[in-house]
Parts: C-alpha cells; sequence; structure tokens
C-alpha cells in the first residue's frame, strides 16, 4: 500500500468526457477524480455504461478528455500532440484484454516481441527478449505453439507477457479474467499483481469479477460517470 506522502503514477482530476451534443449529449465522465499509484493493484469496478472503460481509455491516451485534467507518469497527456501521445504509449503503457488479441498466425514468442519490433528492436533480437519474458510467465516450453494450440490461461499470459516485454510503467487490464474459469483467473490475478509489487508499476484492471477483488489494494467505484468511493479494504467492496 502506498504511503499518504508518495506521488501518484496517476491523477485525474475533475476529469470529463461527453460524446454528441444537444438531445443527443452523453456524459460519460461526469468529473472524475482518481489517484492510482505505483507498486499496487487498482481495481475499478461497477455495472455496465458507467464510464469504467472510457475512463481506462482516457488514462491510457486512447480517448481525449473532453476537459479536466490527467497526469500520468508526470506527464500531461491531454495535452500533447497526437504523434507524441501514441509515443509515449509504445513506450510506457502496456495493454492487457479480454479477449487476448493474439495474432493467430504468429507463436506465442513472435507475439510477445511484437511491441519491441515496432519500436524498432531488431527481431532476432526482439524475440529473444519474448522468450525470456515468456519463461517469466512459465511459458517458455510454449513460446513457439500458435495460439490456437494453447488454452484460454496460457494466452492471458501470452498477452501479459507482451503487455510487459518492453517494460511499462503503467499497466492497463480490461476485464482480463471474465472468459477465464476461477482457478485460471485466480492464477493471472496473482501474476497481475506480482507485476505490480515486484516492478514497482501501477496497474489498473476495469472488472466485473467478484472472485478477483481480494487482489485489489485499491478498489474504486464507478456509478453514473462518477467516482463514488475508493477504499484499500477488498472485503468492504466484497459485501456489496
Amino acid at each position: 500500500m502506498a504511503t499518504v506522502d508518495k506521488q501518484p503514477a496517476i491523477r485525474c482530476r475533475n476529469l470529463v468526457k461527453e460524446y454528441g451534443s444537444g438531445n443527443s449529449l452523453v456524459r460519460a465522465l461526469r468529473g472524475v477524480d482518481l489517484d492510482v499509484y505505483a507498486g499496487e493493484l487498482t481495481l475499478m469496478v461497477g455495472p455496465s455504461g458507467c464510464g469504467k472503460t472510457t475512463l481506462l481509455s482516457v488514462v491510457a491516451g486512447i480517448l481525449e478528455p473532453t476537459s479536466g485534467e490527467v497526469d500520468v507518469l508526470g506527464t500531461d497527456i491531454a495535452r500533447m500532440a497526437q504523434w507524441r501521445k501514441v509515443k509515449f504509449r509504445r513506450d510506457n503503457i502496456g495493454f492487457v484484454f479480454q479477449q487476448y488479441n493474439l495474432l493467430p498466425a504468429l507463436t506465442a514468442a513472435e507475439n510477445v516481441s511484437v511491441p519491441l519490433i515496432l519500436a524498432g528492436v531488431p527481431k532476432r533480437k526482439a524475440v529473444e527478449a519474448a522468450i525470456k519474458m515468456l519463461n517469466q510467465m512459465d511459458m517458455g516450453s510454449r513460446a513457439h505453439a500458435l495460439p490456437s494450440k494453447l488454452s484460454g490461461g496460457q494466452q492471458q499470459r501470452v498477452a501479459i507477457a507482451r503487455a510487459l516485454v518492453h517494460h511499462p510503467q503503467l499497466l492497463v487490464c480490461d476485464e482480463p479474467t471474465s472468459a477465464l474459469d476461477a482457478k485460471t483467473g485466480h492464477t493471472i490475478m496473482e501474476i497481475l499483481r506480482n507485476v505490480a509489487v515486484e516492478g514497482d508499476r501501477a496497474v489498473i484492471i476495469v472488472t466485473h469479477d467478484s472472485r478477483v477483488l481480494e487482489f485489489g489494494d485499491r478498489i474504486a467505484r464507478m456509478e453514473d460517470g462518477h467516482i463514488v468511493s475508493v477504499s484499500p479494504e477488498a472485503a468492504t467492496i466484497a459485501a456489496h
């Protein structure tokens, strides 16, 4: 748990995101305040449509806020030029998704190497780094397997390795366990928690999966575009 004097890795203040105008105006975020700390796993929970994924996308620099402040790793990404934002995401942020998003024609190692190749690393060195990361995920023996030959849990480990291979300081995850059985989901959350604590990374996970709440250092509950509570007590949220 972060100390009170530690600076947040992510700082959102009065964050607003609107779509459309006039009668069709939709306010997805309605003045969100949120701090996320390195070395912790922060869960965002709440009903569908409450703004969780929108907030995750704004924090990751995928969506631009309508107004408000969003400081990520000491950088005001909302005011970045688009090309700088793309580079910032490439260098500093890793992404993990519910559906894994692995390229079916590439092996596990080749999938993991993609972020490095896009950053200009020679393919041979990129694949070597990918295999090393897969070894850390206990997936070294499956490095040359295609995604179709891997279980859901194995594919998610590959996806996590891909998100970490460039050593980002922020990891954002959208429903990483909801397609997995309870035991596999528990294993994936243990991996993500270790990623946060041992790597001193900020890890944010959007989830509907009540089975994983025990892993959260902080749990932010959203309703109707607002953060209504942030609690370090997983049991408090799980009881609701």
